[in-house]
């Protein structure tokens, strides 16, 4: 239980520090609004993802530039976050709001055209 609190608030602090960094070496004209979503990190807390979506148009391109400049990043994270060991950290878009998005016009969709979907209580 100890265990899962502390990846819990190391989890939550890299959060909060890549967000801050991130805000803080590009501008919204260079990769729009970036938001951190999650992190994962590993059991021994050497390496974590972070999941990042992005509201800029061209989000590949953003995604570059925060690539580009992960050692920097991760430089400036263990300014804010001082662990024994500063996690290796690597970036993929976070795409499950466009996922969830995509799922609810789909069934919008289903609805319009008079085909709800069957719910659990229709086949008791």
């Amino acid at each position: 239980m100890q265990r899962n609190r502390r990846h819990d608030r190391v989890r939550e602090l890299l959060k909060r520090a890549v967000g801050e960094v991130i805000r803080e070496m590009f501008s919204i004209q260079e990769v729009g609004i970036v938001s951190v979503t999650d992190v994962g990190i590993s059991n021994d807390l050497r390496s974590a993802v972070v999941f990042l979506s992005f509201t800029a148009e061209d989000r590949r391109k953003a995604f570059g530039k925060i690539q580009e400049n992960v050692k920097a990043i991760r430089m400036a994270m263990s300014q804010k976050v001082v662990l024994k060991y500063t996690p290796e950290i690597r970036f993929q878009i976070d795409d499950s709001v466009e996922r969830g998005n995509h799922i609810l016009d789909i069934l919008d969709q289903l609805e319009r055209e008079g085909l709800k979907p069957e719910s659990s209580e229709d086949n008791e």
